[in-house]
């Protein structure tokens, strides 16, 4: 979309800040006090300023500008509409959980948990199956823990509950993680994995002899993709966070960490019965603790409401939703229209922002209307912004 329709310089800009070589304080971006300029606050005003600078060096003033982004990047695009109209003239926010608060409870793994069900009903029992006869063995103590850490294949040994308990959320990160990049076509994002990979998934849990050897088979698709892993490290391959949903790791998993402290409420957990999970809680007063003891910071619960308008976005304007009916995000998303100019789109078959992806021959044809109509929108935009701007 776009390339073949307009004439646009390259749309790369500069990484926010703390993210790959974009460190304000160095090596030490990440200490004390230093990481406090990780916020949305701040990236929208570099944005903002670096746009400013930009189009005055190329003499390009009166160039509009169009904001692109998906999941938290479509927040910010939403955000840069509602914060700065002077400088952005609309927003194409794909799989933007604006309303994240409505992930909240168990709310996400319950899309998760459908994105698996869909696949196959019986995926979803035989996952239920594993998890329960994990905690057969985890009831035996040191005997079952190390029944656990042979079929998962465990570089240490489970030493105690707290173990056991991280396991489970590194198994719970690997299917989460297809469920967003269930794309219909092998991707490199957020890992090496095959097109479809929740069915890659299931196929993998339905053929083991035993539900726990295809629970570990499944959870090696994610983390042992290129298979010359000879046994998983778990606290290296996944961190604990304030985002339930993963934080990813280095320096990027400290970033995300403190973002989601001081800007996100989102208290996911799984409770094993309107999910496929087990029971494994986070919520407002865990995060507290976590926040506190990380970074000495408090999550400002009401931050949301007060910097980026809440539930109500109803006097903004210029802006499409796009959200896919397999994203287990979407539930935080914009899913139908606001107003004539704050419009959404399903795509239908879509994971988590396919739209954004580059064109393949293997997209469904949902997501090749929603391109088509996120383009008829822009355009329109343009003619308003000229029109009015002659």
């Amino acid at each position: 979309m776009g390339t073949n329709n307009f004439s646009s310089l390259p749309n790369e800009l500069p990484k926010r800040r703390y993210y790959g070589k974009s460190l304000p304080f160095g090596e030490k971006s990440f200490t004390g006090n230093n990481i406090g300029l990780m916020t949305i606050e701040q990236a929208l005003a570099d944005y903002a300023f670096f746009l400013k600078g930009f189009k005055k060096t190329l003499k390009a003033e009166k160039c509009p500008v169009v904001a692109f982004g998906g999941s938290y990047g479509g927040m910010l695009a939403t955000y840069m509409r509602l914060k700065y109209p002077n400088i952005i003239i609309g927003a194409i926010a794909a799989s933007a959980p604006i309303y994240i608060e409505k992930l909240s409870g168990n709310v996400f793994f319950q899309g998760v948990t459908k994105s698996f069900h869909d696949a196959s009903p019986e995926c979803e029992a035989t996952v239920r199956s594993a998890f329960n006869q994990l905690q057969k063995w985890s009831e035996l103590g040191k005997k079952g823990y190390s029944e656990i850490a042979q079929t998962f294949y465990l570089c240490e040994p489970l030493k105690n509950a707290a173990d056991y308990e991280y396991l489970l959320r590194w198994i719970r990160n690997a299917f989460l993680t297809a469920a967003l990049m269930n794309y219909p076509y092998a991707t490199q994002f957020m890992g090496n994995f095959p097109a479809y990979p929740v069915k890659v998934m299931c196929n993998r849990l339905q053929s083991a002899v035993r539900p726990s050897d295809g629970l570990y088979a499944a959870s090696a698709l994610f983390y042992n993709a290129t298979q010359d892993l000879p046994c998983f490290d778990i606290y290296n391959e996944y961190v604990y966070c304030s985002d339930p949903t993963g934080c990813g790791l280095g320096n990027d998993a400290i970033a995300w960490d403190y973002l989601a402290c001081v800007e996100f409420n989102s208290e996911m957990e799984t409770n094993g019965v309107t999910d496929m999970f087990p029971v494994l809680k986070f919520n407002s007063s865990m995060r507290d603790h976590h926040c506190l003891n990380t970074f000495n910071v408090v999550p400002r619960r009401d931050i949301m409401d007060v910097e980026y308008w809440g539930d109500d976005i109803t006097p903004a304007s210029n802006i499409v939703f796009s959200n896919g009916n397999m994203d287990p995000c979407a539930a935080g998303g914009v899913l139908q229209n606001i107003s004539d100019s704050l419009v959404a789109v399903i795509v239908d078959g879509g994971a988590h922002h396919l739209d954004l992806r580059e064109d393949n021959p293997l997209d469904p044809q949902s997501v090749r209307d929603a391109r088509n109509f996120e383009l008829a929108n822009i355009e329109k935009w343009l003619r308003d912004y000229y029109h009015w701007n002659k």
